[in-house]
């Protein structure tokens, strides 16, 4: 079917006028004409009549004209979610993102997103920084949002910084170290109530331990929830070493106390993180954007 000609006819039908038809198309009467004319053969169907000085549709003629004008209102849906597609006001992003973004972060900027690509589906997983950057190497996901020190894959992930977060040793306020100043060595001896293997955060501990050559902490309360282990520690038990975006309002409220370590300042990295050399989608590239321009330090 020849298409070309099929549009022709639809906008004569829809204007009811090769004349003005002509006008819109800035094609010539009788080209317009003569196209329609090979189209009826190839259809063996006539689909205009004359009437008075112009022209009508037949019976054939209104069928296939309402026909035409479905087909084309779709051929405008696809080119609108082509253009949609390639700006990225619709499509699908998948997230993988650590405990820390994902509960303090993420939050705000999926809501600020939202407010301008709404028809953009978001799929988020939260889980630990190991698993986090595994998902993003097995393209299960588009990008990973990073709290801790990526090291790993360092040649196949792109990693860009958003901001330095300190990292606080915290106790309940009864807690004999609230608010002191002591050794690492005393600090290490306390128990301390931690995220499961694997989180960033707990690695940083162990590796400190390390480079000041000191025996590591006992893990006396393991939780795969940040919350949990938080809890804990307000309730009374142990210490923690975390970010200080999860527990500054703790601590502003008083349920949780910092202790100061002599010698001791680390900082937490809230990165994104992307596979290196590879194209990102157009919605995944509009959150990125819009994390450069409020990344939401606390």
């Amino acid at each position: 079917m020849n298409l070309h000609a099929l549009r022709l006819f639809h906008i004569v039908a829809s204007t009811g006028s090769v004349t003005r038809a002509s006008e819109l198309l800035n094609i010539s009467q009788p080209a317009i004409t003569a196209q329609i004319k090979k189209f009826e053969k190839e259809l063996l169907l006539t689909l205009l009549k004359p009437q008075g000085r112009g022209i009508a549709l037949t019976d054939a003629g209104e069928e296939i004209a309402l026909l035409a004008k479905r087909l084309f209102a779709v051929e405008q849906q696809i080119e609108r979610y082509a253009e949609d597609y390639r700006n990225g006001s619709v499509g699908c992003m998948r997230i993988a993102a650590t405990y820390l973004p994902a509960h303090f972060l993420i939050p705000t900027w999926i809501a600020q997103f939202k407010q301008q690509f709404e028809q953009v589906e978001m799929i988020i997983t939260t889980t630990n920084s190991n698993d986090a950057l595994k998902q993003l190497l097995n393209v299960d996901v588009d990008i990973a949002i990073y709290g801790g020190i990526p090291e790993e894959y360092s040649d196949m992930i792109q990693t860009e910084e958003l901001f330095q977060d300190e990292l606080w040793f915290v106790v309940a306020p009864n807690h004999r170290y609230a608010n002191q100043n002591i050794s690492l060595t005393d600090m290490m001896k306390e128990p301390f109530v931690m995220r499961e293997e694997g989180s960033s955060t707990r690695e940083r501990l162990l590796s400190l331990c390390r480079t000041y050559n000191t025996s590591p902490p006992t893990i006396s309360l393991q939780f795969n929830g940040l919350h949990e282990a938080i809890t804990a520690v307000v309730a009374g038990y142990g210490a923690n070493f975390v970010s200080s975006l999860v527990v500054r309002e703790y601590v502003r409220r008083g349920e949780l106390c910092r202790v100061f370590v002599e010698g001791i300042h680390l900082t937490n990295t809230i990165a994104i993180c992307t596979r290196k050399n590879e194209p990102l989608s157009a919605p995944a590239m509009n959150f990125i954007k819009m994390i450069r321009q409020n990344p939401v330090r606390s």
